[in-house]
């Protein structure tokens, strides 16, 4: 039943169920489950389901994690129980899940795209002269630390891997891309 438990832990904090994730937690608590085991799955499961809808999950999953390996059993699992009911009641998103996805699918599709000019590293003098950096803008440069330059492969200008996601940060992201990028990616 190890799989179907931690199956079932995730799966109720995907659903933002607090009452379902420490239940599953007990369970694996009382069934002998490692530790460390637990948090390294809350670990992922900040960036795989939650993400940038609330990157502070990330950064508390990870201290659940440290304070784990460092306090161990018993005492760790009030760490352990704090950390799944705030990651199940946080907001949701896989957005940077699927942005990877996307990306890694359209490479196996399209191969080793090369670098355009513009955005390779120029440390010699030869790369210099082979165009390397020419034309590079530098965003800090320009108002805002932002200016439209191209920073994909010419197969894949105007590709768009990351869609926010439906909650209140990633929407003000997509508001910020929508100034930033005009209808270059259609945000």
């Amino acid at each position: 039943m190890h799989y179907d438990i931690i199956s079932a832990f995730i799966k109720s904090m995907r659903g933002s169920d607090p009452n379902g994730a420490v239940y599953w937690l007990a369970r694996m608590i009382e069934g002998g489950e490692d530790p460390v085991f637990i948090a390294r799955r809350m670990l992922i499961f900040a960036s795989e389901d939650i993400s940038n809808a609330n990157p502070n999950a990330l950064l508390l999953a990870n201290a659940c994690f440290e304070a784990v390996t460092k306090i161990g059993y018993p005492e760790c699992r009030i760490t352990l129980s704090q950390c799944a009911i705030y990651l199940a009641n946080s907001p949701k998103s896989n957005s940077t899940y699927m942005a990877l996805a996307n990306a890694q699918q359209t490479i196996r599709r399209t191969g080793d795209l090369a670098v355009p000019l513009h955005i390779r590293n120029a440390p010699t003098k030869l790369m210099k002269e082979m165009g390397y950096s020419d034309g590079y803008k530098y965003a800090h440069d320009y108002p805002g630390n932002f200016v439209e330059q191209e920073f994909l492969p010419d197969a894949l200008r105007g590709t768009k891997f990351y869609e926010p996601g439906d909650n209140a940060r990633e929407n003000e992201t997509r508001k910020l891309l929508q100034w930033r990028w005009k209808e270059k990616y259609g945000y």
